[in-house]
């Protein structure tokens, strides 16, 4: 038995025979660069339909995201709405299983502004973990850059998101929470307080007090990110903290010691000089 996802793929596609939007099942996975044979296995109940299937088909023929995997809303998209509607690229291994993106300082600029390239996104380096969470959903990875989240988040550490639909942005962004907000031209890990429903706007706060609150209007907002972990540098023992600390504590001692002959030293000289 196939999973509800490719059901309701398949009520998409039988509503998309049946108002004569496709001539047939083959044409229909022609129009995706798809292959008659997989998509009559999928017909058949022998297989699911693939992520990359159902991008295109969302693509093509505006079939609905949120209908496809919560069973809510119409089957397609308006017009309005799919021209409002961005596509998420992801990146999956041989067995179709989805992998995390990261995304690194020096790609963020071009992330920003290219999102939407798949080329870009697939050059991106992409890793899987084993917990169980990972394996459900998109998910992907930024490096922390700047000290605007100290001390929560410093500069090296990796945060590791669940991606929000934007149809859920009004209803499930929770304040206080930290999010990735990838914006037109930046990619901003910040607290966010949610004022979409009164002002259409996102207010972005930094942990560290030295940077003021700024707000982002939800027009340049691209993709949001729930962050739900972080990676961080591996820290050396308290005892080799310690000692570290222990000589250049010893080494700065020398230091003054060393200047303080010296200007012993300078001072006798002077005082001979003022004698003779």
């Amino acid at each position: 038995m196939n999973s509800v996802i490719t059901q309701r793929f398949i009520k998409c596609h039988d509503q998309l025979k049946g108002d004569g939007s496709v001539r047939s099942s083959r044409q229909f996975a022609l129009s995706l660069d798809y292959l008659p044979q997989s998509l009559s296995e999928i017909l058949k109940g022998r297989r699911d339909v693939t992520i990359e299937l159902l991008r295109k088909a969302v693509e093509k023929y505006k079939i609905n995201p949120v209908y496809i995997y919560t069973g809510e809303g119409p089957m397609f998209m308006t017009e309005e709405d799919h021209k409002n509607f961005r596509v998420l690229t992801i990146v999956t291994n041989g067995q179709d299983d989805e992998r995390i993106v990261h995304v690194p300082i020096p790609a963020q600029a071009g992330y920003a502004g290219q999102m939407t390239d798949p080329t870009f996104i697939q050059d991106l380096p992409t890793y899987s973990l084993p917990d169980y969470k990972y394996k459900v959903g998109t998910h992907r990875s930024f490096d922390v850059s700047g000290d605007s989240m100290e001390p929560t988040l410093f500069e090296g550490d990796k945060v590791i998101c669940s991606y929000l639909e934007p149809t859920l942005w009004e209803s499930s962004i929770k304040d206080n929470y930290v999010y990735v907000v990838v914006t037109r031209g930046d990619v901003l890990v910040k607290r966010v307080f949610n004022h979409l429903k009164t002002d259409k706007q996102l207010e972005l706060i930094s942990d560290n007090t030295f940077y003021e609150p700024f707000r982002a209007d939800l027009g340049d907002v691209r993709e949001i990110w729930y962050v739900r972990a972080k990676l961080s540098p591996f820290l050396p023992s308290p005892q080799n903290i310690k000692n570290l600390l222990h000589t250049e504590m010893q080494e700065l001692q020398a230091t003054i010691k060393n200047q303080s002959l010296l200007i012993e030293g300078l001072r006798q000289t002077v005082e001979k000089s003022l004698k003779n």
